[in-house]
């Protein structure tokens, strides 16, 4: 955990994505985004299962760590440098998102505008929720919710 330039960096447990995404089947989707990938952990587990998988990340020392960790892997996961509020996120079918702040702070704008009515959202935790995006189902790990959303 920690602070980065835009907000706050916290890491998502391994075990409860991973079990996730076989829950998902994300091994259907083609391209998968991490909003706010930290050290890159939820991309490089989403590689696993053969999605196209990107994470976009302010800190650049985060970023640094989540290509090195892949590259020490042998994983094929992209990383982008960058502010997630200022790339296009249309391209990708199934996004995932730890949020440390509520969407109303230009996120929720964002992904109505991008997403098309296909696209999935995965929002890890409840603390912070999308108010106008139609709610799916909740996966429950260890106490801890993964719910889908959608536009």
């Amino acid at each position: 955990m920690g602070d980065t330039s835009k907000g706050f960096w916290g890491a998502s447990i391994t075990e409860h994505i991973y079990e996730f995404f076989k829950k998902i089947k994300l091994q259907n989707y083609k391209n998968f985004l991490d909003l706010g990938s930290g050290d890159g952990k939820v991309v490089l587990i989403a590689s696993l299962f053969g999605v196209k998988a990107t994470g976009i990340e302010i800190d650049k020392d985060l970023i640094k760590t989540s290509k090195k960790i892949r590259d020490k892997l042998k994983l094929k996961a992209g990383f982008i440098h960058g502010d997630f509020l200022k790339h296009n996120i249309s391209k990708y079918d199934i996004i995932f998102v730890n949020p440390d702040k509520g969407f109303e702070h230009g996120l929720e704008d964002k992904l109505i505008k991008d997403m098309n009515q296909k696209t999935k959202l995965l929002v890890y935790n409840q603390i912070f929720l999308p108010r106008f995006m139609k709610k799916g189902k909740t996966f429950w790990f260890d106490q801890v919710p993964v719910t889908i959303y959608k536009n």
